[in-house]
């Protein structure tokens, strides 16, 4: 009989955790520039004051207003009536968009530019309105189509006329437009353009003869006079009324001895 002896392994013993030690706090601090820190607050501070100070010295009141641009129809007295109303604080603070948006309600006055003029004054620079047509019986066009008086004093009698129904200035300074400089080469003047309520288009030429294009394919139309009919009306416009382009080949003449003709264009 045998016996056998079994033997137990030595446990082994943990070693301590080494624990990294960590800077103290006061450490760190004593690591800090203050001097550096204290010397870039103490700039960033003195230009902060200074920027004040500069900008209450340069605050002053707006005593003058310098009016400048080619214009007729405004009066610098009445711009700088506005510009005194519209001013919200001395020179350095006034908002100049303020100012600029105000003057640009005047009549007649197309765009404004304001300027800081040193060292209490405001330069004002307009640009007046070009009336370009008539519109209806009161109003003034510009150059873009767009309606800027309703109830002129005085309207020019020549003035191309441009009629239409409220909200159609733009539509119909369009066609004026794109009718005007072919119909000049052609030797014919564009005095007028009419959009009637029912949505149809009529052409004023010079000497009153009316051309109609009706509310269909009034693009087609126009180029199809100013191609094939403009020739006639050029060479015997004193004796037409109208002409009548409301037709898929040709256009009707109306003469002015109550006779009308229809023309084929093939």
């Amino acid at each position: 009989m045998s016996l056998a002896f079994w033997r137990t392994k030595p446990r082994r013993q943990a070693s301590p955790v080494r624990r990294q030690a960590t800077p103290k706090l006061g450490a760190a601090l004593e690591q800090v520039d203050w001097r550096a820190i204290g010397t870039k607050a103490a700039i960033v501070v003195a230009i902060c004051v200074c920027a004040l100070l500069l900008r209450a010295a340069l605050d002053r009141p707006v005593r003058r207003v310098l009016v400048e641009g080619s214009f007729q129809r405004v009066a610098a007295p009445e711009i700088e009536s506005v510009v005194a109303k519209a001013v919200n604080g001395g020179l350095a603070s006034v908002d100049l968009g303020v100012v600029r948006h105000e003057v640009e309600k005047i009549a007649w006055v197309d765009e404004a530019r304001v300027s800081r003029q040193w060292p209490d004054a405001l330069r004002v620079t307009i640009v007046e309105e070009v009336a370009a047509a008539r519109w209806n019986d009161t109003g003034l066009l510009n150059t873009r189509g767009v309606l800027f008086i309703r109830n002129a004093r005085f309207v020019p009698p020549e003035l191309p006329a441009l009629e239409g129904p409220e909200g159609t200035e733009g539509e119909v300074a369009k066609l004026y437009l794109e009718a005007q400089g072919p119909l000049l080469e052609a030797g014919l003047r564009l005095t007028g353009v009419t959009l009637d309520e029912r949505g149809a288009w009529q052409l004023k030429l010079g000497d009153g003869v009316s051309v109609r294009l009706g509310r269909q394919s009034v693009d087609e139309r126009l180029q199809r006079f100013i191609a094939l009919a403009s020739a006639t009306v050029a060479k015997r416009i004193a004796e037409i009324s109208y002409i009548d382009m409301r037709y898929t080949n040709g256009f009707s003449v109306g003469w002015s001895g109550r006779r009308t003709s229809l023309v084929s264009a093939s």
